[in-house]
């Protein structure tokens, strides 16, 4: 048996919704030369082979809401204007809608085991407009979703 992957957990700061994150991952501003969308972060994972091997993703949290996940494709080292190197975590452009959890804000990202992940919705939900973002919560919070 395979163990559950290890993922990553990140709020998507400025995003309104699942629909205005995806907008700004297709700007040439949050892509590499690859054209991949990508998140830059200060902190390098030091379990990368756990990520990447294990087919990890990173769980974004918009609104306070755990909502959807992309799956992380590498890390890539980039060093910015200041001369600070970073992580670029690489991401697959396709995004997967997942039950809805309440989340408390923090900074950075944390580890999320594949075990507390939440699940992917159906397929046939995927490309159903998401409720709003404070509806979700309460809904979430109550736990209809």
């Amino acid at each position: 048996m395979t163990p559950a992957p290890l993922n990553l957990i990140k709020l998507s700061v400025g995003s309104d919704s699942v629909e205005s994150m995806v907008a700004w991952q297709s700007t040439r501003r949050a892509q590499g030369a690859d054209g991949l969308p990508r998140h830059v972060t200060r902190m390098w994972p030091k379990r990368e082979a756990e990520l990447i091997e294990g087919g990890g993703s990173i769980y974004w949290i918009i609104q306070g809401v755990l909502q959807c996940r992309q799956r992380i494709l590498r890390l890539d080292e980039t060093v910015g204007a200041d001369g600070i190197r970073r992580c670029a975590i690489v991401l697959d452009p396709h995004v997967i809608r997942t039950a809805t959890a309440l989340k408390r804000p923090f900074q950075g990202w944390r580890y999320l085991p594949g075990a507390d992940a939440p699940a992917d919705l159906p397929a046939q939900r995927q490309n159903e407009e998401a409720l709003p973002p404070d509806l979700s919560a309460a809904l979430s919070e109550i736990g209809v979703l």
